[in-house]
């Protein structure tokens, strides 16, 4: 089973490369918005817990969200593996997805980061805030913030994969033939592992 955490800053393209991986190498999805989103349409126990806290203001707790991505698992035993979107994002969560999986004999295989410098960074979202009518890209200041927000979030979650040698920069700059090209020699190489 190949488990890959896809990082990146905003507008580094994650949607876009996810989308081309799961599409390659037959990998799950599994955001935490979706299954969030999931859970409280069906109602499910932890869904409604979580939604108390979401109708509160608050962030769901870690360990409701490791509970739901825990079901994912059961439910999908039979995968080739996942791709994580927007989980971890601190070293606590880290931590708990790695005991989860290690409850379930399998690990984070890898931690895949596009790397993207800001000013590139800044371009695209303004650019998509033109096209799309996000409100977080239409200004250069929001646009700076949520990069500030997203390297001071994320770095203490690198460190965590890195002291484990499972993460590796991916330069994101180019076209996204060639980005998707960096990432598949180096999800080549996680597959032909454990064949």
């Amino acid at each position: 089973m190949v488990n890959l955490i896809l990082f990146g800053p905003p507008g580094s393209g994650k949607g876009t490369q996810s989308a081309n991986i799961i599409e390659k190498y037959g990998l799950l999805h599994l955001s935490t918005g979706d299954l969030l989103r999931n859970e409280i349409e069906a109602r499910k126990p932890l869904g409604l817990e979580a939604k108390k806290f979401m109708d509160q203001g608050q962030l769901v707790p870690d360990e409701v969200v490791i509970g739901m991505i825990s079901s994912k698992l059961d439910e999908n035993q039979d995968a080739r593996g996942f791709i994580f979107d927007g989980f971890p994002r601190t070293t606590a969560q880290a931590e708990a997805l790695d005991k989860l999986l290690a409850l379930k004999k399998t690990s984070i295989s890898q931690v895949l980061s596009l790397e993207v410098p800001e000013d590139e960074l800044i371009k695209r979202l303004l650019n998509r805030g033109l096209t799309s009518g996000r409100s977080d890209d239409a200004s250069e200041e929001l646009v700076k913030a949520r990069i500030v927000e997203y390297h001071n979030k994320t770095a203490p979650v690198a460190d965590h994969y890195a002291k484990f040698g499972k993460f590796k920069k991916i330069k994101g700059d180019g076209t996204v033939e060639s980005t998707f090209e960096l990432l598949s020699k180096e999800i080549d190489e996680l597959v032909s592992e454990r064949v």
